[in-house]
């Protein structure tokens, strides 16, 4: 597959939404990343079932890293994958504040940074704008 299609694939796959915080590319000056889940350090693959759309904050954040540690039990695991993973299931909206459900959901929110000020503050917009939740 060439790189155009795997991005517009990866895009409308994602509904034109980082498929971790939920966020909509629509009104976002910045274009979000093409992740890849697992890293191409780590082994990964440029196919389809290891894209996933990525704003840039998460993107950034997330880097080459698979793994972190639970903030609550303090157990490495693995971060939230899009591919294999429903988002339902490890995370849920509380408002702007999103909660993790699981090991998995905690320790992704923390390593990305889900919940800090200026987030919370784009949500507060996105909701105004229609376009939160996800």
């Amino acid at each position: 597959m060439s790189p155009a299609f795997l991005r517009k694939l990866v895009i409308r796959r994602a509904k034109n939404r980082c498929e971790y915080c939920g966020l909509s590319q629509a009104g976002q000056e910045a274009t979000f990343h093409i992740d890849h889940i697992l890293p191409l350090a780590s082994g990964g693959k440029t196919t389809a079932d290891n894209l996933a759309l990525a704003c840039v904050s998460c993107s950034l954040r997330k880097s080459a890293r698979e793994r972190a540690a639970d903030p609550q039990t303090g157990k490495e695991v693995a971060l939230f994958h899009p591919r294999r993973d429903q988002w339902a299931a490890h995370f849920r909206w509380e408002g702007v504040q999103l909660l993790g459900l699981t090991a998995t959901g905690r320790a992704t929110i923390a390593i990305l940074e889900l919940n800090r000020t200026l987030i919370l503050a784009i949500r507060e917009e996105e909701i105004i704008l229609g376009r939160h939740p996800a």
